[in-house]
């Protein structure tokens, strides 16, 4: 799968994707570390990728602009190390693929993962125990 990982997280989350095989960048490696969320977003959308971060931010502004795609995985974790991060996301990701690559927002919990498709308010909220 295809991850831009926002600044919000540490460049080893996107280390421990891409050992996975998965095709990742950091907003550092574009030099997109300053860049708005905006246009962060755009940039996933263009290139097909899920976005991942730690910052709400992204969600507010897909459901304001009523945006299908880019998905986007918010880490709302209790435990913030970067490999723990990675590990929980390619733990879920077999599960989660499916929605992701249709368009959504997924809420990493301690306890569950909240999905909601984009765009929002199109479908039902749907909630999975960790």
């Amino acid at each position: 799968m295809k991850f831009l990982i926002d600044n919000a997280l540490s460049p080893s989350v996107a280390l421990a994707l891409r050992s996975e095989g998965h095709d990742v960048l950091h907003v550092r490696d574009i030099n997109l570390q300053r860049a708005s969320d905006e246009v962060i977003i755009q940039r996933a959308g263009e290139e097909d990728r899920i976005l991942v971060s730690a910052d709400t931010d992204f969600g507010s502004l897909l459901t304001l602009r009523g945006l299908a795609k880019p998905s986007f995985i918010l880490l709302r974790q209790s435990n913030k190390h970067p490999l723990y991060q990675a590990r929980t996301i390619l733990i879920h990701l077999p599960a989660l693929q499916e929605s992701l690559l249709k368009g959504c927002v997924a809420v990493f919990e301690d306890t569950r993962i909240r999905i909601r498709y984009l765009p929002i308010g199109s479908s039902p909220e749907i909630n999975q125990r960790l």
